[in-house]
């Protein structure tokens, strides 16, 4: 179905994984095309309840982008190509209603770094490398990397890793707030999908209403508090709050339905 990325789903989780390891998985227009087409089925497919991005290979998250195909475009150009990206692939993981976690498998750089930091959170291999070396080639981030690191490890160390260049390792990352959780190269997916079982068994209409909520917050949406007080009442609404309620009353798990 897919030539530049491979999907499997399984338990209730979307595996998407990048399958370009020799270009050190390298996002280029097709993966992109391909990636939004996937997160697009997230969207659409009652079957999946959550969702893990990661690279294939043992090297490689995402790279960056694929530079040989920004040799021809002007500014128009570089405008099209990033705000593409934004509403086909990184917009949509940022505010998907299902969790998609990254689990980062080595080098998140560049376009990698940004994709990484669109998904709702980030766990990460031992060898992992996260930076955003654009000004090395006259450019900056364009898929929304500014603004998110920013939200995530605040403004004075966005501020060096943007302007040096510079990259953290997996350590520092979770240091700084980058990344939730670090493990053995080998761990890696087994610990994201446990992670992601244990998300499965909350009630989903409750997830996707905090999903959004902090996104309010780390974009400092000053309607942030009031929709907190909205999205709390029509929870009242569902039936997963009569069932978790009832659930607890009655000493039980509850059976969550997504309604």
């Amino acid at each position: 179905m897919y030539a530049t990325i491979q999907t499997q789903l399984e338990n209730g989780t979307f595996l998407i994984t990048i399958n370009r390891p020799d270009k050190m998985n390298a996002l280029n227009k097709d993966v992109i095309q391909e990636l939004g087409d996937a997160i697009d089925e997230v969207y659409n497919n009652p079957e999946i309840k959550t969702v893990l991005l990661t690279g294939a290979g043992e090297k490689a998250f995402v790279a960056g982008a694929d530079i040989s195909e920004f040799g021809s475009l002007d500014k128009q150009g570089g405008m099209d190509l990033a705000r593409k990206g934004g509403d086909h692939v990184f917009n949509k993981i940022e505010n998907s209603p299902k969790p998609i976690i990254a689990a980062v498998n080595g080098f998140a750089l560049g376009g990698g770094c940004e994709l990484a930091m669109a998904c709702h959170f980030r766990i990460a291999s031992e060898n992992a490398k996260f930076g955003q070396p654009e000004v090395n080639l006259g450019l900056i981030p364009g898929y929304g990397g500014t603004q998110r690191l920013t939200q995530l490890i605040g403004k004075g160390k966005a501020m060096e890793l943007v302007m040096t260049g510079d990259m953290v390792g997996a350590e520092e990352a979770k240091a700084l707030g980058l990344v939730n959780h670090v493990y053995p190269l080998a761990d890696l997916i087994t610990k994201s999908k446990e992670l992601l079982q244990k998300i499965q068994t909350k009630a989903p209409v409750a997830v996707a209403h905090a999903i959004a909520l902090v996104n309010d917050a780390a974009k400092g949406n000053p309607d942030g508090f009031n929709n907190e007080i909205e999205r709390f009442g029509a929870c009242f609404e569902t039936e997963d709050k009569v069932e978790g309620t009832t659930a607890f009353l009655e000493k039980r798990k509850p059976a969550f339905k997504g309604k």
